[in-house]
């Protein structure tokens, strides 16, 4: 008896919907561009030319990040329209700590079944991060894999490349005793220690948070820097960058200091905010351990020499950012010092 013959939409793979999928997400990526981006979606790579004349000694800085179980959220409240600039934020912000300028993005999205709509709402979220970021989106990879993902699941990684002028780039080697750390403010806990707040939202229950359900106020994007960030080196001499991201201040900080220097972080300086209250008192979270997991409401530091500390906070605020005077360098052994 002959069997019926297998196609690779029997084995679960809708190459259809992939395509279909393309098409709806032509004009998402189209905003995203930048004249030097030389092809359109579905090359087998993405053509990125660095403009002529503008470097004289290129460097390029390359970032992968993904969103960690904030994903699993996002996905049991089915609210897919946001965790893309999450994506794409986690990796232009560590673009841009070594001063280098976003140019362009790519991502990875895999599921056991693609469903077309909610991957354009995933993929508009990621357009819509990489205009923020001022990066082109030239590509990505579409992974439709039945029996490795349960269906309604899917997973995200992105990767972004900037360039920077050698003379340019940012590694805080120039931090000295004396120098000034500006923070700037998150948007909440961004992508960082989502493992925690899960427990802590189970145990808790979706209360509200300022008269907003909690869930709703932990799924608010990660904050992009990338406009005000790159503005302010073009005012200010910028000595060190600091993304606060897993670890907290506690674990990055120290990332661009040597060991003749520590950070004296002045608590006091700024609010946290209520999500980061929130977390503390529902999960009786002791302070050692939110500032290890945590941003605890500062997503990036900034080091400057003291003089120039009105003018780059000028700077800052004028390009839409709310930043504090949150501490000085000191003589130390390269670590944080929280008073």
């Amino acid at each position: 008896m002959s069997q019926k013959p297998l196609t690779y939409k029997d084995a679960g793979v809708d190459i259809d919907a992939g395509n279909a999928l393309v098409d709806r997400i032509r004009p998402l990526v189209a905003r995203t561009g930048r004249p030097e981006v030389m092809a359109g979606l579905g090359g087998f790579g993405g053509l990125f030319a660095l403009p002529s004349g503008r470097y004289r000694e290129a460097v390029l800085v390359s970032g992968t990040d993904g969103v960690g179980t904030k994903l699993m959220l996002a996905q049991q409240l089915s609210r897919h329209d946001t965790i893309g600039i999450d994506l794409v934020a986690m990796c232009v912000n560590d673009v841009l700590v070594q001063g280098a300028e976003p140019l362009f993005f790519l991502d990875y999205f895999a599921c056991g079944r693609l469903d077309i709509d909610i991957a354009a709402d995933v993929i508009r979220g990621i357009a819509q991060g990489c205009e923020l970021a001022g990066a082109a989106l030239i590509g990505g990879e579409t992974a439709e894999m039945p029996d490795m993902y349960p269906t309604g699941e899917y997973d995200l990684a992105g990767f972004c490349v900037g360039a920077v002028e050698r003379a340019d780039l940012i590694d805080g080697s120039t931090i000295k005793d004396g120098d000034v750390l500006i923070g700037i403010a998150s948007s909440g806990p961004h992508s960082n220690g989502y493992s925690l707040i899960r427990k802590v939202l189970d145990r808790a229950g979706d209360v509200d948070i300022d008269g907003v359900a909690a869930s709703e106020r932990l799924l608010t994007p990660t904050r992009i820097y990338v406009h005000a960030v790159l503005a302010l080196m073009q005012t200010v001499t910028v000595k060190g960058i600091a993304h606060i991201t897993g670890g907290g201040i506690t674990e990055n900080v120290p990332r661009i200091l040597d060991d003749t220097v520590h950070a004296e972080i002045d608590t006091g300086s700024w609010k946290p905010g209520a999500v980061f209250d929130w977390l503390a008192e529902h999960g009786n979270i002791e302070i050692d351990e939110m500032r290890r997991t945590f941003n605890c409401g500062i997503g990036m530091i900034v080091v400057t020499e003291e003089s120039d500390v009105d003018v780059a906070l000028e700077s800052l605020a004028a390009n839409g950012e709310d930043a504090f005077r949150i501490g000085r360098i000191a003589a130390g052994r390269g670590e944080v010092d929280f008073r």
